[in-house]
């Protein structure tokens, strides 16, 4: 049986609810859909949807990094959107975000996402180090 390891990052939001950031098992780190809160001040980023997706990828990142991972090794997102008009300013970000690393992905527009934000994503990495 394999282990399951929770991860937690004072560099992204605090789960609000019953969950991990991200667990790690198994030589991969399932990341939790991360939301454009600035974690020194528990705050929205802005109302932009391009600065929205920044801070949510930067969360993402920290949360992958403490978990000896990064954003170079995600295999798979799912990218949350409130409006499907933003997903042209969305993706690119994204793409300066990810550069040529292409991982698989999953985009879908929800009636609501939590604190009313614009976008949310999760992922799944490959850990650097076992």
């Amino acid at each position: 049986m394999s282990s399951l390891q929770p991860i937690s990052t004072p560099k992204a939001p605090s789960a609000i609810g019953p969950y991990s950031q991200a667990i790690v098992t198994n030589g991969f780190v399932f990341a939790s859909g991360q939301i454009p809160i600035v974690p020194e001040t528990n705050k929205i980023v802005s109302d932009d949807v391009k600065e929205q997706t920044r801070q949510v990828l930067k969360n993402l990142s920290n949360v992958l990094e403490k978990a000896d991972s990064s954003l170079s090794q995600v295999v798979k997102t799912t990218v949350f959107i409130k409006d499907m008009n933003d997903f042209g300013a969305i993706n690119e970000v994204y793409a300066e975000c990810f550069g040529d690393h292409k991982p698989a992905r999953a985009t879908v527009e929800v009636a609501r996402l939590p604190k009313d934000v614009k976008v949310e994503i999760e992922g799944i990495a490959v850990v650097s180090k076992l």
